[in-house]
Order: structure tokens, then C-alpha cells, then sequence
């Protein structure tokens, strides 16, 4: 049978979107950018905002930077945000503290607000769209998403690098970054996969890392050792990679970062000196490295929509099949064939 995949890759600014069919090239198959749910629930609450009208949250967990600062800013008006438990979790984990914000939380809307629904992927619209362009959808979803973790009373920063020091301590194999079934602190991957069962998930920086790979020149290096670096739009992840096994890492906040501060971070983790005080302290989430860290990882590949920054550190400038921008779904289709061959 002919494998078809619809990979989604969800960023603070963007959706990624690609429709693989393994009977076509790859560079022929359709892909799109839209902005993200975060983005569009974002300029919704601008506009009720404007008319001044109350708002009632409800269905799934879901990415917040934008429509949380827009939510933030409807109850600076002294307009009235009601939510549901779940959809209120978008806000914070804890929701004592959502409370103390101002949002009531209650199962359904009080008469006159306006409900909004939550979630990182919209599929009626995903299969309007493909409606209207007599594109069958594919049965598989790959979806990538970043999920700090359910932390209700701890630094998301602390939590989240927890995980990825674990994943090292266990063996730092790429495809266990690749869930079909997803831990339960992963709240924000497990919503998705309630509004698409079965899917795929993976965090955002490790779909880049997946997708960096598929560039042939960056795929040469692989065996020896290499550092891979995603420039995201709000995160930054380095990887120290060989083969199959990630031995280090280190995660900042691309936006807080200058391009010298990255590029002696970068010198210090292909070391194996860089420490998770010197990152964290620094404003980022933590730094990790194998204790039997070992192979050299001088050559170095950066991608992600703000690479920009690393242009003139001379690193080479990854871009799959010619399209740094869909990096991400790219890794999300090479993971799920991975896994499914993995299972033959």
C-alpha cells in the first residue's frame, strides 16, 4: 500500500504542515504554513476583546503564548474570562493560581460569553481545507508539539529538563523521543491525541533533530559524531549525536540568547564541559551530558526559522530537501516510518 502521512508541526507562530506520499518525490509533496492554534485563538480573543464581550474556554489543553497574553489582557479590561478545567490548564498547571488571575472555571458558559474552543489541531478546518482542494486526508497524523510536562508546583524549566536528562540516562536513543504511547506527564501530547487518536507525537525540538538528518550532507556526518542545533522561534536545543544515540544536550530560550553567548555554549557542550547551572543560571532550562560521552562532534548543522542568529558563526545552514522550514515534518515522517519498520 501506498504510506501517506499527514505530519503537523506545531510552533508558537506557525503550523507546519505536510501531506507525505511515499509514491511521489518528496519535494512534490503538498505542504503548508499556516499560522498555529495559539496564533489564530490568539487574534479571537483580540476581537471579543475589542467588543467587549466575555469569554468561555473550553476543549483541550493547549500551546499558550499567544492566547494566553491575549487572555491576560482581556482581564486587564475587566472582561470576564469563564474556562473549563481542561482548557483552563493551557493557562498554568495549578488552578489555584489561574484563579488568582481572574479566570472562574466552570463545566459550562454562563449566558452571554462567547465559547471558544481549545486545541493544538483544528482537524474540521484541516478537512475543510483538503476538502477544497480534492486532497484525500491521509490516516496516519504525525504532530509535533512542545510539551513542557505537567508541573503544577515546580519550574516547567526544571521539570521539562528532568525529561530530557532521563532520556540520556536511558540510553539517549532517537527513537524513544517518538511516542505512540505517551508518558502521562505529557499533558499537552496526550490532548492531542485525544482530538486524533493514534497519532504520533513528538516534541518540536526533537522533530527538527529527526529532520536535520535528512539532509543528505548533514546525514555524512552522522556516524562520526555531529552537533545538530534547532533555532526555534522561542527554543533552542543542541544535540551532541552518534549514530542513533544522543549523548548530550543543552535547551535555552532562543530570544534571550546572542549569537556569541550560543557559540561559546555551543564550544563548551562539543567539549563536554558545558553544566546545567551555567544554562539555567543564564535564563535557560539546563544542559546534560553523558557520562560516557565520548567521539568527536566538531562538525555542526543549525536549523530551525531563526538560524539567522548563527549565520555568522559559520555552522552549516541545514535545509531538507531544500526547506528549512518544514525540518520538523520532515523528522516526524522519518520517525513514524522508522518506528514502522522498526515493527516489521
Amino acid at each position: 500500500m501506498n504510506r501517506r502521512i499527514l505530519a503537523v508541526d506545531v510552533g508558537g507562530g506557525t503550523q507546519d504542515i505536510l501531506v507525505y506520499d511515499e509514491s511521489q518525490p518528496v519535494e512534490n509533496n503538498y505542504k503548508m504554513i499556516l499560522p498555529s492554534q495559539t496564533t489564530v485563538l490568539a487574534r479571537k480573543i483580540k476581537k471579543l476583546t475589542g467588543d467587549k464581550k466575555a469569554i468561555f474556554l473550553e476543549g483541550h489543553l493547549m500551546g499558550g503564548g499567544p492566547c494566553v497574553r491575549a487572555l491576560k489582557l482581556h482581564l486587564s479590561r475587566n472582561l470576564q474570562v469563564y474556562s473549563t478545567p481542561q482548557a483552563a490548564k493551557t493557562i498554568k498547571d495549578n488552578l489555584e493560581k489561574v484563579e488568582k488571575m481572574g479566570v472562574v472555571i466552570r463545566d459550562k458558559a454562563p449566558e452571554g460569553a462567547v465559547p471558544l474552543s481549545l486545541g493544538d489541531i483544528n482537524l474540521e478546518a484541516l478537512q475543510n481545507l483538503m476538502d477544497n482542494f480534492e486532497i484525500e486526508m491521509p490516516e496516519k497524523f504525525a504532530v509535533a508539539v512542545q510539551d513542557h510536562g505537567e508541573s503544577p508546583e515546580m519550574s516547567n524549566r526544571l521539570f521539562r529538563f528532568k525529561h530530557w536528562e532521563n532520556f540520556i540516562k536511558g540510553g539517549g536513543n532517537l527513537t524513544d523521543l517518538a511516542y505512540y504511547q505517551v508518558p502521562s506527564y505529557l499533558t499537552r501530547m496526550k490532548s492531542v491525541q485525544q482530538i486524533v487518536p493514534d497519532s504520533l507525537l513528538m516534541d518540536t525540538c526533537t522533530a527538527a533533530v529527526w529532520g536535520a538528518l535528512e539532509d543528505e550532507y548533514v546525514a555524512s556526518h552522522r556516524e562520526k559524531g555531529l552537533t545538530l542545533v534547532n533555532l526555534g522561534n522561542q527554543h533552542t536545543l543542541a544535540v551532541l549525536l552518534k549514530g542513533s544515540r544522543i549523548y548530550g544536550l543543552f535547551e535555552h530560550h532562543t530570544g534571550i540568547m546572542s549569537p556569541s553567548e550560543l557559540n561559546s555554549f555551543l564550544n563548551k557542550l562539543k567539549s563536554g564541559v558545558l553544566t546545567h547551572q551555567e544554562v539555567f543560571d543564564s535564563g535557560g532550562h539546563g544542559c546534560y551530558i553523558s557520562k560516557d560521552y565520548e567521539g568527536s562532534f566538531d562538525f555542526t548543522a543549525v536549523t530551525g526559522p531563526q538560524r539567522h542568529l548563527a549565520r555568522e558563526l559559520g555552522y552549516y545552514q541545514a535545509a531538507p530537501y531544500g526547506d528549512m522550514m518544514l525540518s520538523g515534518c520532515f523528522g516526524l515522517v522519518a520517525a513514524a516510518l522508522a518506528l514502522e519498520n522498526e515493527g516489521n
